[in-house]
């Protein structure tokens, strides 16, 4: 790609010479070359920080840069001046492209009744470096970037800029920017060489934002930007940079802009915590706060677990562990279920056949499966007689025996402290899926568990009140009569918040299926989140189902069936899930609404690995409305995940509303990341611009895929490192 894209530009730059599109020849060229004006043969690695710019991703002050920061950073940036603030939430997708999701509020951008009032905007941005820096030629770095492609188009442009190293502490950058990077200093679009469309920038429609406007994309005049970046000291930085952004929106009343100019200093005021302070456009001073975190780096570094047991030779001492347990009150399972309960682990099943013993068990406490699995095998060979030669591990969940893993017990002698001993144990272990049912042990059911714990429920981007939340107690109870049939329940009571404050009212054309979100925030009174029965069930070797019915969610109850099809190792599956749906009273308790719909997809999942998961979801909404669904989301092996979804229906843009279509970017952040410590649990969030009713899903818990995907072959070898943990 990054060579098909050097030749276009330079064959633009050749026709500058032969055709007169209102700039110097060097236009183009100087977006590769421009850092050439100092004769350097090989310069360093860069020590130059890339910094996060005013609307969030890697740039200079106002303007964009072509370097990246380190993939899968997260950052928040918080950027005021002139009566606009910017707050901005980049993800580092890969290790050459972030994106970008902005909430800006702007002062006196809008007139109501004739006055100016405050505009809240939303937007997303793209970048992407396509080439990369060569140390001993004259090569930069190059990016392309998209900024508001999908809102209001308020800060729509394109760029496209080179970054090259002067000396290890000096940087400069230079770029071509389009729609609002063109609008000072503007030029008649080089592009219109290759076709004239390029010379127009179409007008873009504001009022309801979310839609693509593709034919937007690197049109209309184009100018000229660029900055240098000096690296004074390892924790101060500074910029200063020539912006091509006129803000011709924003001068009506904010911005008194006399310069192009934007100088600029950043402070480190711990590592990826930084504080800039900028002098903007000749008249502005502006302030910037950036955190960021990154998943692979957890602050507390894990293995703070306890040691596991060690691995027991099958000798004479093995045989006495096991006489002595049948001599003993306690049976072989009792003492087996007793030693996994130590490390964590519930055992579901025990039996012998010959020399071999299949260990049916939940993982209850590790983030990975293996780890489980690796702890199980330690334990059966400290308890299990010297006959026994071959350990069947089966991970069993909701009561449905998903992977058998046979590992040899001399393996697990032989490897326990060899330096390689985790991929070699892998490679000897056979991974299966695993048929026929489970076989409980006695005393296995009934099982009951509560908890009760604080909860926070957070609601975003009202115009009147961008941050609202409530904060209360919630009492769990899940109470498991059997195998694979699970009543479970939620009861939350508010404490303090301010979530019953938002009198804003739904103008959806649609049914309210979701757009009435805040009538569900007024009681104070105790709410039932849910109250369901749940069977979980296997009905063939690869087909896993479950049906669920009662109260599903806060706002609706009714039935819920689901089949999925997920071979152990393939990285393929595919889901039906058939539901009917009633709307809840707004008191959350035990009464309906009038609406009732019935809904269901058909979902298509594919881990194409390097921890990236797709999935396309096609079928019927709440609303009534038909349309697919498709999400992305990048996994770490911490337990880290991060996505972003789009639905599209047959509802027009224009009774959608405002936003055009569903979409919102997802986050699940595990405990075990925070403490060190071994725990399953996490936060999990999901980030909507809004919501309405178009493209809306039933939320049902205990979905099959989540379930069953980490128990299989792909996702235990990408753990396996935690196998001797």
């Amino acid at each position: 790609m990054s060579e098909f894209v050097v030749d276009v530009i330079n064959t633009m730059a050749d026709r500058d010479a032969m055709n007169s599109c209102g700039c110097p020849l060097f236009t183009i060229r100087l977006l590769i070359c421009a850092c050439t004006m100092a004769p350097i043969s090989a310069v360093a690695d860069s020590k130059v920080a890339t910094s996060y710019n005013s609307y969030g991703y890697p740039g200079l002050i106002d303007m964009p840069v072509a370097t990246s920061r380190p993939d899968g950073e997260l950052a928040l940036t918080t950027s005021s001046f002139a009566g606009q603030t910017r707050n901005t939430l980049t993800f580092q997708i890969t290790p050459r492209l972030s994106g970008s999701f902005r909430y800006s509020i702007l002062e006196k951008d809008v007139l109501t009744g004739g006055v100016p009032a405050t505009n809240y905007d939303r937007s997303f941005s793209l970048h992407y470096r396509f080439m990369d820096e060569n140390p001993n030629s004259l090569r930069p770095t190059v990016a392309i970037g998209l900024n508001d492609f999908l809102g209001t188009g308020i800060y729509s442009s394109e760029y496209i800029v080179a970054t090259k190293t002067i000396v290890p502490r000096l940087r400069f950058s230079a770029g071509l920017g389009w729609g609002r990077l063109g609008t000072s200093g503007g030029f008649k679009n080089p592009l219109s060489v290759i076709n004239d469309r390029f010379e127009i920038r179409p007008a873009r429609n504001t009022g309801l934002g979310g839609k693509v406007e593709s034919g937007q994309f690197f049109r209309g005049d184009a100018a000229l930007f660029g900055g240098i970046e000096w690296q004074a000291t390892e924790r101060l930085k500074f910029t200063l940079e020539y912006s091509s952004d006129a803000y011709p929106r924003e001068s009506r009343f904010a911005v008194d802009r006399e310069s192009q100019l934007n100088l600029g200093a950043s402070y480190k005021i711990r590592p990826n915590v930084d504080l800039s302070l900028r002098y903007m456009y000749g008249s502005e001073f502006g302030v910037q706060l950036t955190a960021a975190l990154n998943p692979k780096s957890p602050p507390n570094a894990g293995g703070r677990e306890p040691a596991p047991p060690p691995v027991l030779p099958a000798t004479s001492a093995a045989a006495a562990t096991w006489a002595e347990a049948l001599a003993s009150r306690d049976s072989p399972q009792n003492r087996v279920s007793d030693a996994l309960a130590g490390q964590g682990i519930r055992l579901h099943g025990f039996t012998r056949q010959d020399t071999t013993v299949r260990a049916e068990i939940e993982n209850e406490t590790y983030l990975h499966e293996a780890q489980a699995i690796g702890r199980s095998a330690r334990v059966l060979s400290r308890l299990m007689p010297a006959d026994i030669e071959t350990f069947d591990i089966v991970l069993v969940t909701s009561g449905m025996p998903v992977s058998k893993i046979r590992i040899r017990r001399q393996d697990m002698e032989q490897l326990e402290h060899e330096f390689d001993g985790s991929w070699k144990s892998f490679a000897r272990a056979q991974i299966a899926t695993s048929v026929g049912g489970t076989t409980p042990i006695p005393g296995r059911y009934p099982r009951f568990d509560w908890s009760l714990k604080p909860y926070l429920s957070p609601s975003l981007f009202d115009p009147d009140d961008p941050i609202r939340a409530d904060f209360g107690a919630e009492l769990a109870a899940r109470f498991e009569p059997t195998t694979g049939l699970v009543f479970s329940g939620g009861l939350r009571q508010k404490i303090l918040g301010n979530l019953d404050e938002s009198t804003r009212k739904s103008d959806s054309v649609l049914p309210h299926v979701r757009s009435d979100f805040n009538l569900y925030d007024k009681e104070d009174g105790p709410t039932i989140t849910h109250l369901t029965a749940a069977y979980y069930f296997k009905p063939g070797r690869d087909v896993y189902g479950r049906v669920t019915t009662g109260y599903l969610e806060r706002m609706y109850g009714g039935l819920s069936t689901e089949l999925l099809w997920k071979p152990n190792d393939s990285p393929f599956a595919v889901g039906v899930e058939a539901n009917y749906a009633k709307q809840r009273d707004f008191n959350q308790l035990f009464g309906f609404r009038d609406y009732d719909v019935f809904t269901g997809h058909v979902s298509g999942y594919w881990d194409m690995g390097n921890g990236f998961h797709t999935q396309l979801d096609v079928g019927r909404y709440l609303a009534g409305d038909w349309g697919a669904t498709v999400s992305v989301d990048r996994e770490f092996k911490n337990g880290w995940r991060i996505g972003a979804f789009a639905t599209l229906t047959d509802v027009p843009f224009s009774e959608f509303g405002e936003g055009s279509f569903d979409k919102g970017i997802r986050l699940t952040i595990p405990i075990s990341w925070l403490t060190g410590e071994p725990n399953k649990t996490g936060y999990s969030t999901t980030i909507r611009p809004l919501s309405r009713d178009g493209g809306a899903r039933l939320n049902v818990g205990g979905r099959l895929y989540d379930r069953v995907r980490p128990l299989q072959k792909k996702s235990l070898q990408e753990g396996w490192g935690k196998f001797w943990r």
